[in-house]
């Protein structure tokens, strides 16, 4: 059955237009540099890898609608457990409509509604629970996913964790629970980047064969071996979507770069949380094309 479509922003995006997908990508990346160096501070890195993620994920995959509400009734919903990648999830939410992009340049600061992890107490929206604090947001996504079956309410439940994250029990808790209770409208995807931290992480506590982990979990499983081409991410949603309501979660491993984009952040752990000083921001955005205009 088709979903009703509620997005409210652009159509021109939503008949999957790549060349103007790819400008926002690029606009972000911008935002993701520009944020943590005002910051001094953040967690570059990982939001430069996932970049294609949310702009396929908001410009193709789910419906919403800017006009925010808490419940999200009648509207997919995401949920970010990696919540240290704020800088990305907070363009993508500003240049998708949810709040004025100027808002963008009160990144960490004090009263701030952009904290360094998502918090909800000011309302920020877009945003529906506090999120950092690793291995949790596969368990709160669940719980909203079991209430939209409970609800008879058709719409889709997405959540992102990173690689690194599923060294956490928890994961692995509400990976049986999720198989248990059948929840088949819910998306998870990982982004594999293959770094923490503390470093790769093989080395700092190695997943094994995820896939078959997963598999072996009850879980369906797609591999996207490009997490940083848009056109790829777009069809690993798609086909994710067209899992659903088969009586299994579904989840994505998505490899991606640490870092991309900016070629002395890309094939380091190094830049996880670390800002671009003022020589280091203009040396990054000199490989970013403007596209669009920055905040």
């Amino acid at each position: 059955m088709q979903r009703k479509t509620i997005f409210d922003i652009s159509q021109m995006i939503r008949k999957t237009d790549f060349h103007s997908l790819e400008q926002t990508a690029t606009q972000i990346r911008r935002d993701i540099l520009r944020m943590t160096h005002g910051a001094a501070s953040g967690h570059p890195g990982g939001s430069l890898g996932c970049v294609e993620f949310f702009v396929a994920l908001y410009g193709c995959s789910m419906n919403f609608s800017t006009r925010f509400d808490m419940n999200g009734v009648g509207e997919d919903l995401f949920f970010l457990s990696n919540g240290h990648i704020s800088p990305v999830w907070y363009s993508t939410l500003a240049r998708f409509g949810f709040f004025d992009i100027k808002e963008l340049g009160t990144f960490r600061h004090i009263n701030s509604r952009l904290q360094g992890h998502p918090t909800t107490h000011e309302g920020l929206p877009g945003v529906r629970i506090a999120s950092g604090s690793l291995g949790q947001g596969l368990s709160a996504a669940l719980g909203a996913a079991q209430t939209k079956k409970l609800n008879q309410d058709d719409s889709l439940v997405y959540v992102l964790s990173g690689d690194g994250e599923l060294q956490e029990g928890q994961i692995w808790e509400a990976a049986m629970y999720a198989a248990h209770q059948k929840i088949d409208n819910l998306i998870l995807t990982v982004d594999c980047n293959g770094r923490q931290i503390d470093g790769d992480v093989n080395q700092v506590l190695s997943l094994g064969d995820l896939e078959a982990k997963w598999r072996a979990f009850g879980w369906q499983v797609n591999v996207c071996k490009e997490g940083n081409h848009l056109e790829s991410v777009v069809n690993m949603l798609k086909q994710a979507q067209s899992q659903t309501k088969s009586l299994k979660p579904i989840v994505n491993l998505m490899h991606t770069e640490m870092g991309q984009g900016v070629d002395f952040m890309m094939g380091s752990h190094k830049w996880h949380g670390v800002a671009p000083n003022d020589e280091q921001l203009q040396k990054a955005l000199a490989q970013l094309a403007l596209t669009l205009t920055d905040y």
